[in-house]
């Protein structure tokens, strides 16, 4: 496995593997690796023939009161990590290689960047948009791998590569669960014993809204407040939001039909929590 810090490492090591007609498999992340980012690497390597994995903390990504400089960077953890599970390359490149002037150019995709986690965190998905446009065109993958955990991202991800013409396939990894339900993060590791007693209330709450909803309830308000008592439970959680909204353009619904996706946000005193269910409704 090889590691390339700079651009034109990557770039060679990728026209290397592109000389033999290799398809590439692109796994973002910024590090902190987990059983989630495992399963992203072992379905990129049943689809390619050469997978890159990137681990980069991007800092556009993160808000002025964020956790950026007390984000995990287990840096030889990650790389042992990449190569037991058969990475071909790993990109880990500083912010001053990927940011090497003040950035003037940005990549906004609007009205899906808005509702969801994009109110709380109104610049995240202009950084999270952006770094991936970089990275796309540096590393210049076949596929990308990306997690269900973060669906608003994947969607944004997905309509920006279908608007840009981005000769490239988005492929979309269900959730990874601990044996309790919550959804494998890197930000799992901040929750004290407290919190992660809690925790699992987040994929609690999604699955009363599908039993309510396997069950014929069709309003979106009786779900959400449902799902409300259940995350009240908690003393430490305070619920950032919960959305039922469409999950082609991500705007609320009141009545569940079609493809629907139910979004949370929940913050606990040391994280903040997402998790979501997709659904397909008749």
């Amino acid at each position: 496995m090889k590691i390339a810090k700079t651009i034109d490492e990557i770039r060679m090591i990728v026209t290397e593997a592109t000389m033999f007609d290799k398809k590439v498999g692109f796994v973002p992340t910024m590090g902190a690796l987990h059983a989630g980012h495992i399963s992203l690497i072992k379905k990129a390597k049943q689809q390619c023939e050469f997978v890159v994995v990137s681990i980069f903390v991007n800092p556009t990504q993160f808000g002025p009161t964020e956790d950026l400089n007390k984000y995990p960077k287990p840096f030889d953890a990650d790389i042992a990590i990449c190569k037991s599970n058969g990475a071909d390359a790993v990109f880990a490149p500083s912010a001053e290689e990927m940011y090497p002037e003040r950035n003037l150019t940005w990549v906004n995709v609007e009205k899906l960047s808005e509702p969801l986690c994009g109110k709380s965190r109104p610049t995240h998905f202009r950084g999270v948009a952006t770094v991936c446009a970089k990275l796309f065109n540096i590393v210049q993958p076949d596929i990308a791998f990306f997690g269900q955990k973060d669906a608003q991202q994947v969607i944004i991800i997905k309509r920006m590569v279908a608007d840009l013409n981005m000769p490239m396939r988005i492929a979309v990894c269900p959730i990874v669960r601990e044996p309790d339900g919550l959804a494998m993060s890197s930000r799992n590791k901040y929750l004290n014993a407290a919190e992660r007693k809690d925790a699992p209330l987040l994929y609690a709450s999604l699955q009363e809204a599908q039993l309510l909803i396997n069950g014929g309830e069709c309003k979106s308000a009786f779900i959400t407040e449902q799902m409300k008592k259940i995350l009240n439970i908690s003393k430490l959680a305070e619920i950032d939001y919960i959305s039922i909204v469409n999950a082609d353009t991500l705007e609320e619904i009141e009545e569940i039909k079609g493809k629907v996706l139910i979004a949370l946000a929940v913050k606990m005193p040391s994280a903040r929590l997402i998790d979501n269910i997709m659904l397909d409704v008749e």
